[in-house]
């Protein structure tokens, strides 16, 4: 049951939508000195990183992050420095991939292809290693015992080189995290709700809506109306119509003319 759920995680993390703020085949070109740190020392890496993932408050600390089956029972709230420090060099592999687990859920990062195929890579090597390393002993055959121990030397070299770029990755991840890249592109904001029919109508802001017939009431909001509004001598005074309407001469003396209309028009 324990192991489906783990399954169902790893799951849920291919889903995620954010992807790491660099990739494992360019760690090393972003930050070269904590590549080589976490390289030749990956134990003070690994504990070090926990704890700043952690925010610094070892009281959320855990072992292995929640995500193995010894989880909460080593007493780590008692000792938590102590456990961790005991984790990071005895559990050196899986304190690395709890790390990772833990930034992946806090921030919804996506395990992308090419680093499941290097991950994958380095855990294929490892086993093939180990089947040799096997073979060469019930053999007996010095070609064989060679050839395995250049695979073991191999797929250690690949194993540290792995986990310090990891590391690495996680360290610039939380360098983001931080705004040590400077200030944050701004969050998308939240999606508005739809209005429902069920929803209550809320009230009215400002006036109340006038029953039909009614006048709106004046407006009383500061600064209206305008000074000097309306001008003076606005609206003009009425004169409709005009004293000299209609005009004198109006119609003229020769209208209509004397042959208007014609005789015989309209005709029959």
């Amino acid at each position: 049951m324990a192991r489906q759920e783990y399954l169902d995680k790893m799951q849920v993390r291919q889903n995620y939508r954010n992807l790491w703020h660099t990739d494992l085949t360019s760690t090393i070109q972003h930050d070269p000195p904590y590549c080589c740190f976490a390289f030749w020392c990956g134990p003070c890496a690994s504990y070090m990183l926990r704890k700043r993932a952690l925010y610094n408050d070892m009281s959320r600390y855990t072992c292995c992050a929640g995500y193995m089956p010894c989880s909460g029972r080593c007493g780590e709230s008692k000792c938590p420095e102590f456990c961790l420090f005991t984790e990071v060099f005895l559990c050196f592999g899986n304190s690395v991939a709890s790390t990772r687990f833990l930034l992946q859920d806090e921030f919804n990062i996506q395990t992308t292809k090419c680093d499941n195929c290097i991950i994958g890579f380095m855990f294929c090597l490892q086993q093939i290693a180990c089947i040799f390393s096997i073979v060469a002993m019930i053999v007996g055959s010095d070609e064989i015992q060679e050839a395995s121990q250049l695979l073991n030397c191999l797929a250690d070299m690949v194993y540290c080189t792995v986990c310090a770029c990891m590391q690495t990755q996680h360290k610039i991840e939380m360098d983001k995290r931080d705004g040590k890249f400077g200030p944050q592109p701004m969050a998308v904001p939240p999606l508005q709700q739809m209005s429902r029919i069920d929803q209550p109508i809320p009230p009215a802001a400002g006036y109340a809506q006038p029953a039909y017939g009614q006048a709106y009431p004046p407006h009383t909001a500061p600064g209206y109306p305008a000074p000097g509004y309306p001008p003076a001598g606005y609206p003009p005074p009425a004169q409709y119509p005009p004293a000299a309407y209609p005009p004198s001469s109006y119609p003229p003396a020769q209208y209509p003319p004397a042959a208007y209309p014609p005789s015989g028009y309209p005709p029959k």
